[in-house]
């Protein structure tokens, strides 16, 4: 089954460290192009419906090779899910270094856009098969969700004149919801379909914490 492993967003190959002239290791090469190729593949099949010799075949190489850069398919997955919940987490961290008050909720909510769009098959693994992982590794990943889902609360919290944490947590849970059905609402051009999404969650915002949307 043809797969791509075209690169997006948190799924880039991976580089030498600055400074250096060596380039990445073949099998850093390798596996970032396992996670690329099984991002699509269990987004399409699931993760239960995905065999590791379905992965193998996707990058033209037999299934039980993949287990010299993975231990199992739940490895695959749990890398997956942790580096999207990570890349999340450093991009709004990083929205946030200049913008206070709403611009840093209008940073968030351009950033979250931004990254839905690049990577639909990632937000799908991240909606839908967190379960299929250990309870260790379901807990790894939350913990880091809800250091996400915080940078929201406090920006929408620190902008909303007087909103309250659970009225910006609900409005925050509720617009990640708007952004993450793009896998399967995107019908637009892309930026088209960003400004859509945008100007749709800052109302939402802007709703919830009484606040008048901008124009």
């Amino acid at each position: 089954m043809p797969v791509s492993t075209t690169y997006h967003g948190s799924m880039a190959p991976p580089r030498a460290p600055a400074g250096s002239t060596s380039p990445a290791r073949p099998s850093d090469l390798r596996r970032a192009q396992i996670l690329a190729a099984a991002a699509q593949l269990f987004a399409s099949h699931g993760f239960h419906g995905s065999s590791i010799d379905d992965l193998g075949a996707a990058i033209g190489m037999t299934g039980p090779a993949v287990y010299r850069y993975f231990r199992s398919k739940e490895a695959i997955l749990s890398a997956l899910l942790v580096d999207v919940s990570r890349s999340l987490l450093a991009g709004g961290r990083a929205r946030l270094v200049d913008a206070t008050g709403w611009d840093a909720v209008h940073a968030l909510v351009d950033w979250h856009v931004t990254f839905a769009l690049d990577n639909p098959t990632l937000i799908v693994l991240q909606s839908r098969d967190l379960g299929a992982l250990a309870p260790t590794e379901q807990r790894r990943v939350r913990r880091l969700q809800r250091a996400y889902v915080q940078i929201w609360v406090d920006a929408i919290v620190a902008a909303g004149g007087g909103t309250d944490g659970a009225t910006a947590l609900a409005a925050a849970h509720a617009v990640f919801g708007l952004i993450n059905s793009t896998p399967h609402s995107a019908r637009l051009e892309r930026p088209a379909m960003a400004g859509l999404l945008l100007r749709m969650a800052m109302s939402a915002i802007a709703g919830a914490t009484g606040r008048e949307p901008a124009g």
